[in-house]
């Protein structure tokens, strides 16, 4: 299992469509991905889960995975928050 820190850099935090980016994302991995902020994890191939972590701007929080394409997993949604899952802001 690998676990990279990473940050929310959007201005609007981890709302609807990035929470959407990032499940489809995850979705196509084998591997199981997991978000954590604090004590509380989630399925971050779960849109609905994402969605209730109400993440903020600034946030920093752990994404971790275990499988056969965990490094490839965890590049490819690392780049989705450090590109803002393409917002301006």
């Amino acid at each position: 299992m690998k676990t990279v820190e990473i940050s929310v850099l959007n201005k609007l935090g981890l709302h609807a469509r990035p929470s959407a980016q990032l499940a489809k994302a995850a979705n196509l991995y084998r591997s199981s991905i997991t978000l954590t902020h604090e004590k509380r994890s989630v399925d971050a191939k779960s849109i609905l889960g994402l969605m209730t972590m109400a993440l903020p701007c600034g946030t920093t929080l752990q994404l971790s995975a275990n499988g056969p394409d965990e490094n490839e997993a965890l590049a490819h949604l690392t780049e989705l928050f450090t590109n803002r899952f393409g917002e301006a802001e």
